[in-house]
């Protein structure tokens, strides 16, 4: 009788706890998944010990016998910034005095029909001007355009500068204005000997660049002297025209082809496959100016890339294959020199501005085969002096008048683009 009673209580014990087990069970199912720091919280520190070890990086951690794994966050869940941040307050602060001004630039936008977004420009022109980091620092600014208007919050000391940058934009006097612009290379710098006196120097930034100022007529001297040289090349239109305020872009350039690498092909004849590359030689030139509210001083940034592939080395690349195991193939790796120039000059409008890259490589325009193939040109020199004349052209429809040159040399730029 005693071991039935026993026998009897075991029996109720047991159904007592798998009845436990499967409320357990039931109330972690129901319970809401933990969260990627709750999950973090949990999970034991790692023993200095040498029992634990730290778990692999993007692997699920191990959780105990009998319980499911911890979940990852939900995707698309928002993400917790670490940073405090706090709402800022309803007005705009104006602890340094600052004001708030639109300026009406549909003068300038309404009659540039050359780029889609002309008020890009004044934009550029006020950054060259003020500076980055006087919108981005203490204190407190903004500065924001669009086709109609251009909002400044600023400092009225900044806002000076601003309206003037505006009023040359807009200014009608300066609307027809045009400038001419060329390019020339010559093989030796020796020209100067001769022209050494009609040159007056203006602070150049860019090493190896320099940059002189002359009177239109001895301009067009030098230029006369110059093509009756062997070695003279001229790149661009003497007539090519750049509205004030407007950037405009010239470029001549052509694409040598070269095998940069060869892929194995064991399926393919020849049991190879070569990688074609290309590389773009020639130059560009970038030329924006505009005028002083007078007239009478032009601002210009000038950016000219000159790239040129002097030779290219020829490596041979071992691609056996099972009719031919001694096959191979020649790839070539280019040897390029190249020149650049970005700056910003100030001269007088009745003078020309002449700027000199030094001796680099030469821009050779793109040569057309009879079947319409551009084909690299062969050329001994593949060096020469780059040339570039900057004139002013006056209004349209104006004839300019040659200047006596002017001795006094503006300084340059604060070098600043």
């Amino acid at each position: 009788m005693l071991t039935r009673r026993l026998f009897i209580g075991a029996m109720l014990l047991s159904a007592a706890d798998v009845a436990q087990a499967q409320a357990r069970r039931d109330t972690q199912a129901l319970a809401p998944t933990a969260t990627a720091d709750e999950q973090t919280a949990a999970e034991p520190a790692p023993s200095t010990s040498g029992g634990a070890k730290w778990r692999t990086p993007g692997s699920v951690p191990r959780t105990p016998e009998g319980q499911e794994p911890l979940r990852s966050p939900v995707s698309g869940a928002p993400r917790q910034p670490i940073a405090r941040v706090s709402k800022g307050p309803d007005t705009l602060p104006n602890d340094a005095g600052q004001e708030w001004r639109d300026y009406d630039i549909s003068p300038y936008t309404a009659r540039v029909t050359s780029t889609n977004r002309p008020e890009q420009a004044i934009l550029d022109w006020i950054l060259r001007e003020t500076g980055y980091e006087a919108w981005h620092t203490e204190p407190l600014a903004m500065l924001s355009i669009d086709r109609q208007r251009l909002r400044v919050y600023h400092k009225p000391e900044m806002h000076a500068i601003v309206s003037e940058m505006v009023d040359r934009f807009v200014n009608t006097e300066a609307e027809s204005h045009a400038f001419g612009m060329r390019v020339i290379t010559v093989g030796s710098p020796n020209w100067r000997s001769k022209s050494h006196r009609i040159l007056h120097p203006v602070a150049a930034q860019t090493q190896g660049v320099q940059a002189w100022l002359l009177a239109k007529e001895d301009a067009a001297l030098l230029v006369a002297d110059l093509r009756r040289r062997s070695d003279f090349q001229e790149h661009s239109t003497p007539h090519l025209l750049v509205n004030n305020g407007q950037s405009r872009q010239i470029a001549a350039t052509r694409t040598r082809n070269y095998i940069r690498d060869v892929l194995l092909k064991a399926e393919a004849w020849p049991g190879y496959d070569p990688q074609m590359a290309q590389y773009d030689e020639g130059f560009k030139l970038e030329f924006n100016p505009l005028l002083s509210l007078d007239g009478k001083v032009v601002d210009a940034v000038i950016r000219c890339e000159v790239d040129l592939v002097e030779k290219l080395i020829p490596v041979m690349i071992d691609v056996p294959t099972s009719v031919a195991p001694r096959q191979r193939q020649r790839i070539d790796v280019p040897q390029p020199i190249s020149s650049r120039l970005h700056e910003r000059f100030r001269w007088p409008v009745e003078q020309v501005l002449l700027i000199s890259l030094g001796v680099g490589p030469a821009p050779v325009p793109p040569a057309a085969s009879p079947l319409g193939v551009n084909v690299p040109l062969i050329s001994a020199a593949t060096r020469a002096e780059v040339l570039v004349f900057v004139e002013s052209k006056g209004k349209l429809g104006n004839q300019p008048t040659a200047l006596q040159p002017v001795q006094s040399q503006p300084n340059s730029y604060r070098n600043r683009y």
